[in-house]
C-alpha cells in the first residue's frame, strides 16, 4: 500500500496488534499518517512489531496489556492519550476461538468452562472493556470511530465453538448498535466488519463461500480502513459482513 495523508494527525489504537490482521492495519494506519498504538498481551512481539513500523517511517508506540483486566485497559489508554493527546480510532482485533486456542475438542457440554470463560473474557469482555475506556476520552474529544471485529461465526452459529460464536454475536448486534447510540451526542460513530473466511491460517481456505475462495487479509483491513475514514461518515451502527456470500450459500461446511 502507498504512503498517504488520510490519517494525518489522526491516532489510532488497535488490540491484538502484534499479529495477523491487527499488524496489518496498524501499518497500514501508520502508511496513511496516523499515529499508531498497538495493543497486545506478547511484549516481545509488541516491540518487534513497533521497530518495524518506525523502520518503515511510521509514528508507533506499543502499549503490553491483557484486554481481560481493566487495569491495564485503562493503562493502555492512557499511554495514547499522554503520547498523542487524543484516541481517534480505535479497533478491536484481539480474540480467538477458544477451543482451537487450547486444543479443547468435543461436544459442547464436555468442554472444560474454564475454555469458555477465557473465550468470553478476551472477545466479548475485552472489546467491551476497551470500547468502554476509549468511549470516555472519545467524549472529552467530541469524537472518534469505533470498528469492533465480529465473525461470519457470529451469524451462523458454531457447535465447536459456542462462546466464540455467541461473543461474536453480542458484538455484531447488541454491542456495536448500544455504542452506536450511546456515543451519537458526542459524534462517536461504532461500527463492525465480520469477515468469513481470512487466509490468515491455511484452514481458512478449506470455508466455501460464493466468491469460491478466502479473502486476502488486506481485503478486510481496506474495509476496517474505510470505515475508519472520512469516507465513511454516514455508516453508523451496522455490521457490515465480508464473507464472499458465505452467508447467503445453502449446504455451506
Amino acid at each position: 500500500m502507498e504512503k498517504t495523508n488520510a490519517f494525518q494527525n489522526k491516532t489510532c489504537l488497535l488490540t491484538g496488534a502484534a499479529s495477523g490482521m491487527g499488524y496489518l492495519a496498524a501499518q497500514c494506519f501508520a502508511r496513511q499518517g496516523a499515529n499508531v498504538v498497538l495493543v497486545d498481551v506478547n511484549k516481545d512481539a509488541l516491540e518487534s512489531c513497533c521497530t518495524q513500523i518506525r523502520a518503515e517511517g511510521g509514528e508507533c508506540i506499543g502499549a503490553a496489556a491483557d484486554v481481560r483486566d481493566y487495569a491495564q485497559v485503562t493503562a493502555a489508554r492512557d499511554r495514547a492519550v499522554q503520547r498523542y493527546g487524543a484516541i481517534d480510532i480505535l479497533v478491536n482485533f484481539a480474540g480467538g476461538a477458544a477451543t482451537r486456542v487450547f486444543g479443547a475438542h468435543g461436544e459442547f457440554h464436555e468442554i472444560p468452562i474454564e475454555v469458555y470463560d477465557w473465550g468470553i473474557d478476551v472477545n466479548l469482555k475485552g472489546t467491551f472493556y476497551f470500547c468502554h475506556a476509549v468511549m470516555a476520552q472519545m467524549a472529552k474529544q467530541n469524537g472518534g470511530v469505533i470498528v469492533n471485529l465480529g465473525s461470519i461465526t457470529g451469524e451462523e452459529g458454531s457447535a465447536a465453538a459456542v462462546d466464540y460464536s455467541a461473543c461474536k454475536s453480542g458484538i455484531m448486534n447488541g454491542l456495536t448498535k448500544s455504542l452506536a447510540q450511546a456515543g451519537a451526542p458526542y459524534h462517536v460513530r461504532a461500527c463492525c466488519v465480520a469477515p468469513g473466511p481470512v487466509l490468515t491460517r491455511p484452514a481458512m481456505a478449506n470455508m466455501k463461500t460464493m466468491a469460491g475462495r478466502a479473502a486476502d487479509p488486506q481485503e478486510i483491513v481496506d474495509l476496517i480502513l474505510y470505515l475508519a475514514s472520512e469516507k465513511g461518515a454516514f455508516i453508523n451502527g451496522v455490521t457490515i459482513l465480508a464473507d464472499g456470500g458465505r452467508n447467503v450459500m445453502f449446504n455451506k461446511t
